[in-house]
């Protein structure tokens, strides 16, 4: 950056979390439709696995031209090490990006309460002004105890400024009251909640000051990471074999990925009848196909594609709770030779 360059000053912030499979990732995209064409944006995002598939998502419907910067922080929770990786990334963005608004979306498994508290330390007071923080959740999961039971799950309702009660158009009668319920025992009285289906977030959501719930500036989180000074995956050579594979656990779950180079090229009915088979909580997937580009997002409701103005290579995330050793063989039979 420019040393001439004006300072960095109170770029409105905000936060939106959400556990696996709520609909983030289509949130933000939504938003980003709601940008004003004289703004710049920028979305610091975070995933639990290594390849990194959002960044992806994002730059193949939105681009640099039209205002909109990525950052991607893979591998787990990005607040990890003293939150170094985040803060690199996190510097990085905001010097290219000089954004008028900026999003952050931690991963679904990490640790909301430790982002909020590197984003409000002495570093970032003058530099970003924090907004709202949103907390995306689908309301049938609060009668499954891997959600209710999640130290993650309880800690983003108590962090979140608003709730956003996502998927609405599939819940079943007494849902929306067991949402309501459970927001006024886990969150801070005034938390509002607002119910969307498809990520729809109204631009308008986002503007207001921040609470800062939960903030403890002698909190800590303990749980087992990777260490920071290994590669991840989405920054190594991809080897002559054109792909390469890296898996991931914590929280409980456990990621599995894949990258290709832009060499190989998939068969899209191939690839389109593997990704329904998939058992996961969570799946997203960018491919370069015999037919097009196209992104995937599978959650335990359905499988969305969109199709992408380009893409660097192909990739896939997989995150679920149990293990899966079969995907490989059944991933490389979807690649045209």
């Amino acid at each position: 950056m420019n040393s001439n360059a004006a300072p960095i000053l109170a770029v409105p912030t905000n936060i939106i979390t959400g556990f696996l499979g709520v609909g983030k990732t289509s949130a933000i995209l939504h938003l980003l439709k709601s940008k004003p064409a004289n703004e710049r944006w920028a979305v610091l995002v975070n995933e639990f696995g290594e390849i990194g598939v959002d960044g992806s998502l994002f730059e193949g419907t939105h681009s640099k031209q039209q205002g909109v910067f990525i950052r991607e922080v893979p591998g787990g929770c990005m607040c990890c090490a003293a939150g170094l990786p985040m803060q690199i990334a996190l510097s990085q963005l905001l010097s290219e990006a000089r954004p008028d608004r900026l999003l952050i979306e931690p991963t679904g498994l990490g640790h909301p309460k430790e982002v909020l508290e590197v984003l409000t330390s002495e570093y970032y007071q003058e530099v970003l002004a924090l907004q709202k923080t949103l907390t995306l959740v689908d309301a049938r999961t609060l009668s499954d105890e891997r959600y209710t039971n999640h130290a993650t799950f309880n800690q983003q309702i108590a962090m979140a400024d608003l709730i956003v009660g996502n998927k609405v158009d599939l819940y079943r009668e007494g849902d929306t009251a067991k949402l309501a319920n459970y927001v006024r025992a886990h969150a801070a009285p005034q938390t509002e909640i607002v119910l969307t289906q498809n990520g729809d977030i109204p631009f308008s959501l986002l503007s207001g000051p921040s609470a800062n719930h939960l903030l403890n500036p002698h909190g800590h989180h303990h749980h087992h990471h990777h260490k920071q000074d290994k590669p991840l995956a989405s920054e190594l050579p991809l080897p002559e074999s054109g792909f390469l594979k890296a898996e991931n656990q914590d929280e409980g779950y456990s990621s599995i990925g894949w990258r290709f180079s832009a060499s190989k090229v998939f068969d899209y009915q191939k690839l389109s009848a593997f990704l329904l088979t998939i058992p996961a909580v969570r799946m997203k997937a960018v491919f370069i196909t015999n037919t097009g580009v196209f992104g995937y997002n599978l959650t335990l409701d359905a499988l969305d594609e969109m199709e992408l103005d380009d893409a660097m290579e192909s990739r896939i995330e997989i995150i679920s709770d149990q293990q899966h050793d079969n995907l490989e063989p059944n991933l490389l039979d979807c690649v045209l030779t």
